[in-house]
């Protein structure tokens, strides 16, 4: 097995529909950042409410991603 090394960062996604669309977003944005993400991990879920209604969920995730091999 080779030596690896990796980042660690975290990231806030939100969506109107569901805590899992605003994982998926947060990782979607996050790939377009960090290449080689390998492992994210839920770290907490909250929602917005505007007069008692819920109107988005959102999903904080700390995101590991392979340091490139430059050190970068």
């Amino acid at each position: 097995m080779n030596d690896s090394v990796y980042r660690v960062v975290e990231l806030i996604g939100s969506s109107s529909e569901s805590w899992e669309q605003a994982a998926q977003n947060a990782v979607k944005e996050g790939a377009r950042t960090y290449a080689d993400i390998r492992v994210a991990e839920v770290v907490e879920m909250d929602v917005l409410i505007e007069d008692g209604a819920v109107i988005a969920f959102r999903t904080k995730l700390r995101l590991s991603y392979k340091r490139p091999a430059d050190g970068g």
